[in-house]
């Protein structure tokens, strides 16, 4: 069976969508598990992460554990625990080992942000996923904005969402003004790759809303 990562993009249209998400993500995990989750600040790395403690029924808040870098969410029911971790501040692998997260791997589900490059020696089993925002997400001034969902795979369209208006005002004091509250209307794509015999046979379709 091939060891090569396999991978999906997922659109979704709103935050809420985005927990949703996590909360199909949690189905799919078990003890034992590693999650590496990247994208820019605000991106909605913890919203995701929202979802999946949610539905993995632990304890306490998912909130970002900047200042904590490290939290644990002991489990209510029978499920694993989370171990929820920041690793923006960690710069060296000696500052990874300090966190001594292979002590509680095995009974857990560790979900790591900002963990690319810095903790992929912990497990070759893991999901790598990247929150990303759609460009092209402003709706014309009086207009509607484009549909939630993007193309089949999940990438946005590069076509730019309303053509030129011949007839507009030279005159850039006479051009509609873009209100920028709306450059983030909540949508996001989010790449979700497979690394390892763990997620050989799994169906990654099922993230699929």
């Amino acid at each position: 069976m091939s060891d090569s990562p396999r991978q999906i993009v997922v659109s979704t249209a709103d935050a809420e969508a985005t927990r949703a998400l996590g909360a199909r993500l949690a189905s799919l995990l078990r003890a034992g598990d590693l999650v590496l989750l990247t994208g820019g600040l605000g991106a909605g790395k913890t919203t995701l992460a929202q979802g999946i403690g949610a539905a993995m029924d632990v304890r306490g808040r998912v909130s970002s554990p900047t200042f904590i870098i490290a939290r644990a969410h002991p489990a209510l029911g029978d499920g694993p625990d989370l171990i929820h971790v920041d690793a923006y501040r960690l710069s060296s692998l000696e500052e990874v080992d300090a966190l001594d997260l292979d002590s509680s791997m095995e009974r857990s589900v560790t979900l790591v942000e900002w963990g690319r490059n810095k903790v992929e020696g912990l497990a070759e089993d893991r999901l790598e996923i990247s929150v990303d925002r759609p460009h092209g997400g402003l709706p014309a001034p009086g207009g509607a904005a484009e549909g939630a969902h993007g193309a089949a795979d999940g990438a946005p369209s590069s076509a730019p969402d309303h053509p030129a208006d011949p007839a507009s005002p030279a005159d850039p004091a006479a051009r509609p003004v873009l209100d920028l509250d709306g450059v983030d209307d909540g949508r996001r794509a989010i790449t979700i790759q497979a690394h390892g015999r763990r997620w050989a046979g799994v169906d990654l379709g099922a993230l699929v809303g």
